[in-house]
């Protein structure tokens, strides 16, 4: 009975903290503070929950447990990290990334590409991948290979329509600009498009983060080394290990967020002119 009270009170403390600093200058802290405040809260709750209901960890681990076995694993989910992100999605994400930016440019640069390579690249992006995995798997093999290859398929047509699209942002005038200044297609895809295009190149950079890590943590559920994250998440969960399924999706998360947080950092670098960057500061 006490951790359902415990529980409540976390709730209660937390709705009334985050109620407390919303009315208060969104200042940076205040806008840091609140997520923090509502993930710690429901942190509280869950373990609230399932001491004072007595669940069983195969069904639902209490974090602490998880933080727990997050300890004792580190040399595990280490290995598991640089297999899984480092090999297999960072490879693919700069691989497809960079690919669809040069496509993209030949793209605009030959309109009859645009008309016939686009809807080629919405149908691949719509197939699923659970079918498309097991199929890479077999062509590249069971390393980290197959698996940068399913994210390469992954981010490759996202980051391609938000670059070409990004392409199309200058204007007429901006363009019979350039001409009247005599500048070679070369210096106006430099100097005028590209720059204007980054505001959607980097939304296609942040989106491909969020798919290269579930595109190489899924294909290795169909063939791996014994390694990875998807590798120890579909045997632990054959084990019933679920404090370990749950510290990987942990580290999956962190890198997600990271990754997703370092590219807007990047972004707001890059994208100062804005007037997106610019509301923000």
């Amino acid at each position: 009975m006490g951790w359902i009270v415990f529980a409540f009170l976390a709730w209660v403390m937390g709705w009334m903290a985050n109620v407390w600093m919303s009315r208060q200058p969104a200042t940076p802290v205040i806008r840091l503070a609140m997520p923090v405040v509502f993930g710690l809260t429901l942190i509280a709750i869950w373990e609230g929950v399932v001491r004072g209901f007595d669940i069983s960890a195969v069904l639902l681990p209490a974090p602490s447990a998880i933080a727990v076995r997050f300890a004792a694993s580190t040399d595990i989910l280490w290995e598991d990290f640089v297999q899984t992100v480092i090999k297999g999605a960072l490879s693919g994400y700069i691989i497809g990334c960079g690919a669809a930016v040069l496509t993209a440019i030949f793209i605009d640069r030959f309109s009859f590409l645009r008309r016939g390579l686009l809807p080629v690249g919405n149908f691949v992006a719509a197939l699923p991948i659970v079918g498309m995995a097991p199929i890479l798997v077999m062509w590249f093999g069971f390393d980290w290979q197959s698996k940068a290859a399913v994210v390469v398929v992954m981010v490759f047509f996202p980051m391609l329509v938000n670059t070409v699209e990004g392409l199309q942002a200058s204007n007429q005038m901006q363009r019979d600009l350039m001409k009247t200044y005599a500048a070679p297609p070369l210096t106006t895809l430099i100097k005028l498009r590209l720059p204007l295009a980054m505001p959607f190149i980097f939304n296609g950079l942040k989106i491909a983060t969020t798919l290269a890590l579930i595109g190489a943590i899924v294909a290795e559920f169909f063939g791996s080394p014994i390694r990875g994250m998807g590798f120890r998440i579909s045997t632990s969960v054959g084990q019933l290990a679920l404090d370990l399924v749950w510290a990987e999706i942990v580290v999956a998360a962190i890198v997600g967020s990271a990754a997703y947080g370092g590219v807007a950092l990047i972004e707001r670098t890059v994208t100062f002119w804005h007037p997106s960057q610019r509301a923000r500061s």
